[in-house]
């Protein structure tokens, strides 16, 4: 099985090309190739696969002709990753399956098309608007830390560190709690701290996250575009840029009245043959 390992911020996945849809990618294959030990190692999967060989893309085939199927490192589906779209476009340029215009690459995905530019070192990608939807809470060790409901084609709990928290300090070792009734599918939770002011944009936030499915990462791009847009709503804006500090790197995410765009880097990094997963 050939493989190619990519990162964006350091949310790092395991690329699969398979563009007619042959492999039989299991849960437990999926589990068996993130494992950091005795696979690969990755926050999750990218199967590369054209949208007419998927049952899930499709519908989509006449819009774009690469359908992203991403799996969690767990195995379990999951309806869209943004670092994991831009790394999917980054290997679709350099594997020679797509070709730069000058307008965006159409990614099939199952939140629906993703369009991606690249611009220089960075790839960018037009996500769905967060869409802010209702007040719940998270559990972590002992302590309820009130935050947002926030829909970015996937769900996700933005809480706020209160003063006197430090937010590098909290112990992510292990799941949050929340409410199933709010999020039935469950839900990626990220923890944020408001940072000093940077040129250039209107907000500057620092995040961390525990991803449903991967456990905490270094990085989550649909939870930087729920981060900024619940920052912005906090400031009474509902358009703007935010720059969103992870782990592994900076996002920026701008939004405007009727998009949102994610930027970063996203690189390749090695690639080679799978031979006992």
């Amino acid at each position: 099985m050939e493989f190619t390992k990519g990162h964006g911020t350091g949310n790092d996945f395991v690329i699969l090309p398979d563009p007619d849809g042959a492999l039989d990618l299991t849960p437990d294959l999926v589990a068996a190739i993130c494992d950091r030990r005795r696979g690969i190692g990755g926050d999750g999967v990218l199967r590369v696969v054209r949208a007419a060989k998927h049952p899930e893309g499709v519908a989509l085939a006449g819009e774009a002709e690469w359908f992203m199927d991403y799996r969690n490192s767990d195995g379990s589906l999951a309806e869209m990753c943004g670092n994991g779209a831009r790394v999917f476009v980054r290997y679709l340029l350099e594997a020679g399956l797509a070709t730069p215009t000058s307008g965006a690459l159409p990614v099939a995905t199952r939140a629906g098309i993703v369009r991606a530019r690249v611009e220089g070192d960075a790839v960018a990608v037009e996500m769905r608007r967060p869409r802010l939807y209702g007040a719940s809470a998270a559990a972590l060790g002992g302590l309820t830390l009130p935050g947002t409901a926030v829909d970015v084609g996937n769900p996700h709990l933005v809480c706020p560190v209160s003063a006197g928290l430090d937010l590098a300090g909290l112990d992510l070792t292990r799941a949050p709690g929340y409410d199933p009734a709010v999020f039935p599918a469950g839900v990626n939770v990220e923890f944020t701290a408001v940072a000093e002011p940077v040129d250039g944009v209107d907000a500057h936030v620092l995040m961390r996250v525990y991803e449903r499915g991967s456990a905490e990462t270094l990085s989550c791009g649909t939870g930087a575009c729920a981060v900024a847009a619940v920052a912005l709503h906090e400031a009474a804006r509902e358009v703007g840029t935010v720059a969103v500090d992870v782990p592994g790197g900076r996002l920026t995410v701008t939004l405007a009245e009727d998009s949102c765009w994610l930027s970063g880097p996203a690189l390749l990094i090695a690639t080679g043959t799978l031979t006992r997963p």
